[in-house]
């Protein structure tokens, strides 16, 4: 049986896959492949192992003979999982190996946009840094702060676990539990995202909500860009209203904003929330493991649809 992996993913995934017998045809290159080779590559494949940045549509899951999409991330929001079911495609992801990679990444940001560290580390590699001065590069204590988590899942309660560590007093919000929306936002002298990308948290962070945060607090996502409007943060951020934002996610990845790209008050990443070689090597054993699973007429270990 033949399957399509759509970037080249650790060797130790690749090796389960091989020595499962399956055909394995990988699409390699610098950019995510574009969607109608997708679609031509696919063709007579049994199995497909995506990434966050491929759109797994209605016309893709009714290959003839698909049986799995064994997505390389937790996220499933880039699957039209109704297709999925209503073609009889299988689709499972990847929990909990990603949770501790993605938490200390958010605590990075944090630090980062908090203390300033871009704007110091452009300072020195531009030659500007003069010497040590009393006023310069003033920022945030991350102690004594208060940290607003919204989604309180693996990932949130890890980043909580860390805030915690380094003084901070946390606040959470789920879709259903924690406290009010409205005032974890206006308590928050920074707010950071880790819920799930649905129709209900799309454009969560619009400008509303960004109106009724602190002024001067700071904005993490390292969760789905489209949760945030980017054009009302970046209105926000011109406007002087926040203090700055950390984003390792995008809503059009790969491009950035272009409002948000000379912003000195912004740290900007390109999606490393899992990228750490253990992290990534089990996010690839992983999808191997469930692609096999279905394909061996098995359950797979984390079905979603």
């Amino acid at each position: 049986m033949r399957i399509l992996v759509t970037r080249e993913i650790d060797e130790a995934g690749m090796a389960l896959l091989r020595d499962a017998g399956l055909d394995v045809e990988v699409h390699r290159g610098d950019a995510p492949i574009d969607p109608d080779r997708l679609r031509e590559r696919v063709a007579g494949c049994a199995g497909l192992i995506p990434m966050p940045t491929d759109r797994i549509d209605a016309t893709i899951l009714a290959t003839p003979g698909l049986r799995v999409v064994a997505c390389h991330s937790v996220g499933v929001d880039h699957v039209d999982l109704d297709a999925a079911r209503e073609r009889g495609v299988i689709v499972t992801n990847t929990p909990g190996v990603l949770t501790d990679a993605t938490a200390d990444l958010t605590l990075a940001l944090m630090l980062a946009v908090a203390r300033r560290l871009g704007e110091g580390e452009r300072l020195v590699r531009s030659g500007r840094f003069r010497g040590w001065a009393p006023t310069m590069l003033r920022g945030l204590d991350l102690r004594g702060a208060r940290l607003g988590i919204i989604g309180f899942g693996r990932i949130g309660r890890a980043v909580a676990r860390r805030a915690e560590a380094f003084g901070m007093e946390v606040a959470w919000r789920t879709s259903s539990r924690g406290i009010p929306l409205d005032r974890l936002l206006a308590s928050s002298d920074i707010v950071s995202l880790h819920c799930p990308l649905t129709d209900a948290t799309r454009h969560l962070v619009d400008a509303a909500a960004l109106e009724r945060m602190k002024a001067g607090a700071i904005l993490i996502n390292t969760a789905r860009g489209a949760i945030v409007d980017e054009d009302a943060l970046a209105d926000s951020l011109e406007a002087g209203h926040l203090g700055g934002a950390g984003l390792d996610v995008h809503a059009r990845e790969p491009r950035v904003h272009p409002r948000l790209l000379g912003r000195e008050d912004v740290v900007l990443l390109p999606h490393l929330g899992s990228a750490t070689w253990r992290t990534r090597r089990e996010m690839a054993c992983k999808a191997a493991h469930n692609c096999v699973a279905v394909l061996r007429g098995q359950a797979p270990p984390d079905r979603v649809a």
